[in-house]
Order: C-alpha cells, then structure tokens, then sequence
C-alpha cells in the first residue's frame, strides 16, 4: 500500500476506508459483518480510516475503537472522525467552543483514546467558514490535547476554498469521482499549495461506479440511496454523487463503452483487468493532490479491490478522455454548478 501525507497529520494510506455503511444509512450491517470489514482493510494495508460521531450514533466510532484498539495504541493506524451534525437543529450558531468540546470527548470516549488524531467539521452550514471562532474553538481543543489536528469536510468546493484559508486547517474531505470532477478544475490546486490534505469521500457514487446497480434495484427503506433521492434527510450530493439515478445509470453505461472504446480493457502494467470500481478510484488517485480516499464497504472482496488499487498503474491519457467525455455529455449538467 503506498503511502501519501496528510496535511501535518502524516503519512496515510492512499486508499482509505470509510466507516459510514458499518455505522448507519446502507440497509443492516450485522456486528459480525462490519468487525470483518474492518478487519479486512487492516489487513489489505489500510491505516487510514474515516468516521464520524452520527454513524449509528457513535456505532462506527466503537467498532472502530474495539477491532483498532491494539493499533491505535502503538500508532500504527489514524482513525479520523467528525463533529457537528449532532446539533438540532444543525445551524452554525450551534458550532461553539462548548459543542465542540462536548462532541470531541464523546468521540474520545467511543474510541477509547485520550487525543483524536483528526477532527472534522462535519459538512457545517457554509456561515460556519466565515465564523473564525469557530476555528479558534477547534485550535484550543488542539491546545488542550484533546485533538491532534482538526479539518472540515465540504458539500462545496467553494466552502473548501474557504477552509483552506485558515492556517490551522489540516484537511478537507471532499466529493471527488469520475461523476463529480469540479474540484479538479481549482481547488486541488489550491489546497496542494497551501499543505492542506485531500480526502475523498462518496468516490464510488454510492455504487454507481461499481457498475454493479440496475434500474430493476430496490434499496431498503433504511438505505439512503432509498430515502434520500431528493435531499429529504440530508444533502443530496452524498446520494449517487448527486447525479439523478437513471441519469447516473445512463451515464455508466456510456462510461463502460467509451473505455471499452480506447482498450480491450482497462488493465494496469502488469495487464490484469480493472474493475469499473478501480478504474474510478484510480482515476482519483491520478490527482496528485489527492491525499487518500475512502470507498467504504461491508464485503471482503470488494474492500480488497479496492485496497489493491494502490499497486495499479495510472490510467493512460485516452482513458482520462473517455472519462471526461462522460461526464461533459452525461453527468456535468446535474452536478457541476451546484457543488
């Protein structure tokens, strides 16, 4: 597993796991399924992991804890986890010093460690970029240990901009796929000259790009992908990228074509086969400036899939066409403006 840097966090895995399906919103994940999964991508070279305080309310970042628990002591992994869509209502008033606080120490608790490697704004309301206290509260939890290095994860890029401006911001956890590709276009660029980290999140489209989905499928009433089509219980952009789902299935199938089109198959060096899963996330980590991202999943095999993209060759520049074309003629109306 190849290694990039995060921020002044350090070092982490370049493919990441995602910890949102073992805690809540994909249906039910069993403790025995979502312990295998974790253990699977510790396994598969994995030490970047990614959570949050409202997954299964605080599920994740216990499950997290538990398997992790030997590791997280000796440092060899870092769990980073995120605050503030706890509050009710979740308004950037609610983003205090004492909030902050309150949040962090249950995190602290569920993972069992006395400083967090990584906290992030858990995609605040966009007033909240413009509220410096709000930073200066998360410095002082630096101050005080109970954090080591602090972030905020974005629906915008423009709120990602924004964040990087602040000298103490380590990170910004970002939606960046073959499906959402503005933040290449100034972002990247920016956040790469300012240090600041780059983490990836929703890089399969909530399985879009898995090309594993079809028109005939049903989610359970549980499933975001189910109930959240039309932002009703959050941000519609963490739902298939934002891309509406026949649109996104029509797209995938363009997608497939075209790349069928420049190569018998998509292959790395050694010539094995990629998968439409790891061409996207290869196409990711074809961005420099990306510093991990973090397909999350409950099956073994997938989340080795995954994990073995590190060891795959860059995608050569006709299939970074292809990928473009896609997205100008299929994807770019639904998405590009809006995030």
């Amino acid at each position: 597993m190849n290694q990039r840097t995060l921020g002044s966090v350090g070092e982490v895995s370049e493919v990441g796991y995602g910890s949102w399906e073992i805690g809540s919103d994909w249906g039910d994940v069993s403790e025995s399924e979502a312990v295998a999964a974790v253990e699977t991508a510790r396994d598969a070279g994995i030490d970047f992991f990614d959570t949050a305080d409202v997954y299964g309310d605080g599920r994740s970042e216990q499950i997290l804890g538990e398997v992790l628990e030997d590791d997280i002591a000796r440092g060899d992994v870092t769990v980073a986890t995120k605050a503030g869509r706890r509050l009710d209502p979740h308004v950037a008033d609610g983003y205090t010093e004492a909030n902050l606080r309150k949040f962090v120490d249950r995190s602290r608790e569920n993972l069992g460690v006395e400083t967090l490697d990584l906290v992030q704004l858990h995609c605040p309301p966009t007033d909240v970029y413009y509220r410096p206290e709000t930073f200066d509260a998360l410095a002082t939890l630096a101050d005080e240990g109970r954090i080591a290095s602090y972030g905020v994860s974005v629906e915008r890029v423009e709120e990602g901009l924004k964040a990087t401006a602040y000298p103490g911001v380590e990170s910004v956890q970002i939606i960046f796929n073959p499906f959402r590709q503005r933040p290449a276009e100034l972002f990247l660029d920016e956040a790469a000259a300012r240090g600041v980290g780059v983490i990836c999140r929703v890089p399969l489209a909530s399985g879009l790009l898995t090309g594993a989905l079809s028109r005939d499928d049903e989610f359970p009433e549980n499933d975001h992908r189910n109930y959240n089509r039309d932002g009703d219980a959050f941000d519609v952009g963490e739902t298939f990228a934002g891309v509406p789902y026949e649109a996104g299935l029509d797209a995938v199938d363009a997608l497939a074509e075209r790349v069928d089109a420049v190569a018998d198959d998509p292959t790395d060096a050694t010539g094995d086969d990629l998968s439409l899963a790891q061409l996207s996330l290869r196409w990711i980590l074809d961005h420099d400036a990306v510093s991990t991202v973090i397909p999350g999943s409950t099956t073994p095999e997938h989340i080795r899939a995954n994990a073995a993209v590190s060891d795959r060759s860059s995608l050569d520049d006709d299939t970074h066409e292809a990928v473009r074309e896609v997205y100008d003629d299929h994807v770019r109306e639904h998405v590009h403006h809006r995030w």
